[in-house]
């Protein structure tokens, strides 16, 4: 791999396993330097007793990956879900490295039920996790990165975030996930536009690959094949994630690109459709056919998943 991340400090949340796992492997063989943060949950979220990584964790066995391969890398094993640890992470970068460059906002979980099912617990859970998990440490690093700015040493700073299919389109069964999957698109928006004044680019990614959340909730699609090539495998999603760490990617911001397999795909996001302005106030009667009229002349919504 072209070493285009050289002398660059990358930090990459959720990286212990999966997605976040092969970034990282991704960042250190293009010549960065990685803070690998990983909470060492299950898949829904929960962990073990005791709340300390222990050194077998697997942000521990990434770092050790990455050593071993010749590269450079630290773990962190702070929830980025609250702002303590959020905090912590970027102060741990800054100390250990004296520097930040990317930030790779990847965590999560799954507590999959259909919306009838699904408890306020299990609601609030994910969406901390996956909405809060990206706010936080984003904050963090952009006050730092401002704080550059002011002080004259303006950074080429970068931001991936991690969206979903399921949070572009809906996912049955998944309507916490969904949830806050698109609100990390309007963040990155946000941040985007309110960032970069300060050199700070923010993009965000929607990834199709084999994890631990996905393998169990589409089994047969994301199976590895016998042989050729597996387009399911989450390395294939980490040279979109590095480029848009990297400096190569300069004047692109605010963009979400759909990844998987060997596709790359940009998405284009809620633009105006038809419209009919009356010029005064409808009646509902007006409003409903003129809302059929113009729904007839409408592009069909792409189908939720699992419907």
């Amino acid at each position: 791999m072209n070493r285009m991340c050289e002398g660059r400090v990358v930090v990459v949340t959720g990286a212990g396993r999966g997605l976040g796992r092969a970034h990282a492997l991704a960042y250190a063989a293009a010549g960065a330097k990685v803070v690998v943060n990983d909470l060492d949950v299950g898949l829904d979220g929960t962990r073990g007793a005791g709340g300390r990584a222990p050194a077998d964790s697997p942000a521990r066995q990434v770092v050790a990956e990455i050593r071993a391969a010749g590269g450079e890398a630290v773990a962190h094993g702070g929830d980025i879900a609250t702002g303590a640890g959020a905090a912590s992470l970027v102060a741990a970068t800054l100390e250990t490295y004296g520097r930040l460059d990317t930030l790779v906002n990847n965590a999560g979980f799954l507590r999959d039920r259909m919306l009838v099912n699904l408890d306020e617990d299990d609601w609030d859970a994910v969406v901390r996790v996956h909405l809060k998990g990206h706010f936080l440490p984003l904050k963090h690093a952009a006050a730092h990165w401002r704080a550059e700015a002011k002080a004259g040493r303006t950074p080429v700073a970068r931001i991936v975030n991690t969206s979903s299919g399921a949070g572009l389109l809906g996912s049955l069964g998944q309507s916490g996930y969904s949830a806050a999957k698109a609100g990390i698109i309007g963040l990155t928006l946000v941040a985007a536009a309110e960032l970069a004044r300060y050199g700070v680019q923010v993009n965000a990614i929607a990834p199709a690959a084999r994890t631990r959340m996905t393998e169990r909730t589409f089994a047969e699609s994301m199976a590895a094949p016998d042989a050729g090539f597996d387009a399911m495998a989450p390395e294939n999603v980490s040279p979109l994630v590095v480029w848009l760490g990297s400096a190569a990617s300069e004047g692109v911001t605010g963009r979400v690109f759909e990844a998987e397999g060997g596709r790359i795909t940009v998405m284009e996001g809620w633009r105006a459709g038809p419209t009919a302005d009356k010029g005064a106030r409808w009646t509902p009667e007006e409003a409903g056919e003129t809302a059929l009229k113009l729904l007839g002349e409408a592009e069909v919504p792409g189908a939720v998943y699992g419907t």
